[in-house]
């Protein structure tokens, strides 16, 4: 991709009109399929390194989390920034079977970007079987 393109993603996405230090290198490795290890201070946008690559490529990004509130806090901002509320959700204890049920519906269906998980849900045997397909 174009630095413009990604430059004018940012903006679109996020609302911010540059980078922030290694962000855009990171980002760019990210969209090429590169392992990217990266370390940054609290505030210092790791997020955004896996959640712009997730809104431009094809699939759905799963993220592991171990704080519901962190996740709640993630998905909340990702919809505030997005036309589409099912673009993120997070599959943890808080949620009702139905709405367990719903998250996974509008993955399946190829509507969610990011799926924020807990890890304690990854050893359920329904999850293991969801996120395989």
């Amino acid at each position: 991709m174009k630095e413009i393109v990604l430059t004018d993603k940012l903006q679109q996405y996020f609302g911010f009109d540059r980078f922030k230090g290694e962000q855009e290198e990171a980002v760019r490795n990210v969209i090429e399929g590169r392992n990217t290890f990266v370390l940054m201070p609290t505030g210092g946008g790791k997020s955004l390194i896996y959640q712009l690559p997730a809104l431009l490529l094809e699939g759905t990004a799963i993220i592991i989390s171990p704080l519901i509130a962190l996740m709640k806090n993630q998905v909340d901002s990702i919809r505030g920034m997005h036309a589409e509320d099912n673009v993120a959700h997070f599959l943890n204890s808080s949620l009702s079977k139905t709405a367990i049920q719903d998250v996974k519906t509008d993955v399946m269906n190829g509507k969610t970007k990011l799926l924020y998980v807990a890890p304690e849900s990854l050893t359920k045997e329904e999850n293991i079987e969801f996120l395989k397909k």
